[in-house]
């Protein structure tokens, strides 16, 4: 802005004019407005917001009662999840989240007052949870869902505070430097995306639907932020829809190398075959008789789902089931073919990949692609065989997967890493192959497939990592 005003006096230093000075009166203008327009700007994007929480006494000390509902709905937000490492303290920060522009780290959000939150006010606390600005004016990149949790109410943003304030273990940890260079690190363009692509104001209740469908809208499309992984982006990173209004809000979306599918109900790549009380056992134990939690889901899982109460997990689901599919976009709906078992074993073997399934897979999710009930998942018509999107089958194939916690106690069941046991051709023919057979129409895998995500991840442990927060 100064540069430019600067170039407009220079030009008027430099211009001779006619009498009538019309010209003069005409870049005079000019600067007027830029001058009008490059300070409204200014005070624009380095405003501090308002919160309605602004003019409210300080408080360092809540009731048990209230500590304990902000721990709960710690939970359905999962702010574990980002802002933990296995071998560090909860909420202390310094996980690596990769984006298109570099890396950036989770900060440090116990109540420590040197690095921490501890001179947060309440309604600091409230401008950098759901309008992702902190005390100091800094703008938060939108991997913090603040677009979501914009709209969780007050209650629970103070509930919440009460719970990092008075329930977290302070930790000393000074928070990582983004991995974003300049000029794409400078923060003030974000209020101008949060303008553009946040909506702002906590959820508001639908008259036409009933208590429970609202209460699962709110969990959804709040504290849960279910969109952040599992609604498509635009290529300037902003979901493409916040709720139900759009028939694009949870049809699925690639994130992080894994395909967050469709919640809605597709037939193919979403939920559309699940009952009500299918989604409700999966958000409760992991598990059904259509999936198991893998990938980042487990977190999720592990954390998150798996402390909330049976109200909340049956509110989630009959919202979701309210959400009607795509066919065009889903496809012809999945059936086990009739046929399946007719093929000889040698017509079977005879397929890429068939001799390695039988080997390597079919003790497990079995020869005819249908799983072990709720325990093995099925790959004959699982969303990921389904699904034209591969990036989960390779990524849950080379790297495994963590194990499912229910009620505290590990699973005896888990996803093995192959990237030792099996080539890139190996895992592309056998990928291609579940992807083929049963019915399945995800469509082939290539061996740069599986180089491309090969190179970029790694195994996951088979500890399952469930933080205690207090």
């Amino acid at each position: 802005m100064i540069s430019g005003v600067q170039g407009v006096l220079r030009l008027l230093a430099s211009t001779r004019f006619s009498g009538d000075n019309s010209l003069k009166k005409a870049l005079i203008a000019i600067l007027v407005v830029v001058v009008a327009v490059g300070g409204g700007l200014a005070w624009f994007v380095n405003r501090i917001p308002g919160s309605v929480f602004d003019g409210q006494p300080a408080q360092e000390t809540f009731s048990s009662d209230l500590v304990q509902r902000g721990e709960y709905v710690a939970r359905q937000a999962d702010c574990v999840a980002c802002h933990s490492l296995p071998n560090g303290k909860p909420f202390a920060g310094g996980l690596e989240m990769g984006t298109p522009l570099g890396s950036i780290f989770a900060t440090n959000i116990t109540p420590d007052k040197q690095t921490g939150i501890g001179n947060y006010t309440l309604a600091d606390f409230d401008r950098a949870v759901r309008q992702g600005v902190t005390p100091d004016g800094r703008r938060l990149y939108p991997a913090m869902p603040y677009p979501s949790y914009a709209k969780m109410n007050d209650d629970d943003v103070k509930a919440l505070y009460a719970f990092f304030i008075n329930g977290v273990e302070p930790a000393t940890k000074e928070n990582k430097v983004s991995g974003i260079t300049w000029p794409l690190n400078m923060r003030w363009p974000l209020a101008l995306w949060n303008t553009v692509f946040t909506e702002g104001g906590t959820y508001v209740q639908k008259s036409a639907e009933d208590p429970v469908w609202n209460r699962g809208a709110y969990l959804v499309q709040g504290a849960g932020h279910c969109g952040s992984c599992h609604t498509p982006r635009a290529v300037t990173m902003n979901e493409k829809a916040l709720d139900e209004s759009s028939p694009l809000y949870l049809s699925g979306a690639l994130l992080d190398g894994w395909y967050a599918p469709s919640l809605r109900q597709d037939h193919n790549t979403g939920l559309g075959r699940w009952t009500e009380d299918d989604i409700f056992q999966f958000l409760k134990n992991g598990r059904n008789q259509h999936a198991v939690v893998f990938g980042s889901m487990s977190e999720a899982y592990n954390n998150s789902l798996a402390f909330m109460t049976d109200e909340d997990l049956r509110a989630i689901g009959k919202y979701l089931k309210s959400l009607p599919g795509d066919p065009v976009r889903d496809g012809p709906p999945w059936k086990y073919p009739t046929n399946a078992g007719s093929a000889t074993l040698s017509d079977r073997r005879a397929a890429p990949g068939a001799q390695t399934f039988e080997a390597k897979c079919s003790f497990c999710h079995g020869s005819d692609g249908k799983g072990r009930n709720e325990w093995i998942p099925p790959l004959a018509g699982a969303a990921s065989s389904l699904s034209s999107e591969n990036a989960s089958q390779i990524n849950v194939t080379l790297n495994g997967s963590a194990r499912v916690v229910t009620d505290g106690i590990p699973d005896s069941y888990r996803m093995p890493s192959f990237r030792e046991q099996l080539s890139d051709r190996e895992i592309a023919d056998v990928l291609t192959y579940a992807r083929s057979a049963w019915g399945n129409h995800g469509g082939p895998i290539k061996a740069e497939d599986i180089r491309a995500l090969r190179d970029h991840t790694g195994p996951v442990s088979s500890n399952p990592i469930v933080l205690q927060m207090r």
